[in-house]
């Protein structure tokens, strides 16, 4: 009688299995949630990062755009005004010398060009061109990099319309979409700045 009393209170073989498949479908979900919530840490953390980087360079671009005048040849200041491109003249290193400064979207790289001016008589030599990644995983797509305002900008106006005239360019907005995985949350970053020419401003 205590044998078949003790088989009777043990676990049947299906009873078992049941126990076995709840507590490996429980693992399952945990292991699933900690693996999610990695990821979507790791997308935020990643997303800040190029967010912070992203920030930290248009305030460089901001900076040197205020500060645009004629090149040390006596070229205009600002040669060209293209949607995903900006060339422009600026004293960056505080010498004697004005220098080229190019910003350009190229894929998904956010780049600077810089030309020192060399030689006698001084040049710009574009093959001496120095470029740097600024910022990397820039998904602006068709949307413009860089847009043009002219002296009549009052906050709300739209840019000057294709192809701009540099002449008549007295305010530059960049604006940069950053997304550093596509596939993963957050998803895309907006940001933008704006720089009035000083040097070239007449409407005082």
């Amino acid at each position: 009688m205590k044998e078949e009393f003790y088989l009777k209170k043990g676990f049947t073989l299906t009873e078992m299995l049941i126990s076995v498949s709840i507590f490996i479908l429980i693992m399952l979900v945990v292991t699933s949630f900690n693996r999610d919530i990695f990821f979507i840490n790791s997308g935020l953390q990643s997303n800040l990062n190029a967010q912070i980087e992203a920030r930290n360079v248009l305030r460089v671009v901001v900076a040197e755009l205020r500060s645009v005048s004629p090149s040390s040849l006596g070229a205009y200041a600002l040669p060209q005004t293209g949607t995903s491109s900006i060339i422009f003249y600026s004293n960056v290193d505080n010498d004697q010398y004005k220098e080229r400064i190019r910003y350009f979207l190229q894929g998904t790289d956010f780049n600077r060009g810089i030309i020192h001016p060399s030689g006698s008589p001084l040049t710009y030599n574009v093959a001496q061109e120095q470029v740097q990644t600024l910022v990397r995983n820039v998904r602006n797509g068709a949307t413009s990099t860089f847009d043009y305002f002219d002296k009549n900008y009052s906050g709300t106006s739209t840019p000057l319309s294709l192809p701009v005239d540099p002449l008549l360019v007295r305010l530059v907005r960049v604006t940069l979409f950053v997304d550093s995985d596509p596939n993963r949350f957050p998803g895309v970053i907006t940001l933008t700045s704006q720089a009035m020419l000083r040097n070239l401003k007449d409407n005082l």
